[in-house]
């Protein structure tokens, strides 16, 4: 599903137009993309929770030479899914 289909999609289960549908699903990606920035996270019961996640700086190797690179420290967005979305994704 890309973010046009899911932009119809959300617009059908909440009865908006795909407009307001639209603007309602760029403010909750903005405002989670804003709450990492700053390192918080946003928790959303029974579906799941965004965090950061730290990565320790690690020396990898260039995969066209092969020569030893160091690669900086950094953070990284993280999703752990809640146990209702495991329960959903799971049901037979």
């Amino acid at each position: 599903m890309n973010k046009t289909e899911l932009v119809a999609a959300i617009a059908k289960e909440a009865s908006l137009s795909k407009k307001d549908a639209e603007k309602a699903l760029k403010a909750f990606t903005d405002t989670v993309a804003k709450e990492l920035k700053k390192k918080n996270k946003v928790q959303l019961i029974g579906f799941g929770t965004f965090e950061v996640a730290k990565r320790a700086a690690r020396e990898g190797r260039n995969p066209q030479t092969g020569k030893a690179m160091k690669i900086p420290a950094s953070f990284a967005p993280k999703f752990k899914a809640g146990k209702a979305l495991k329960d959903i994704v799971n049901k037979k």
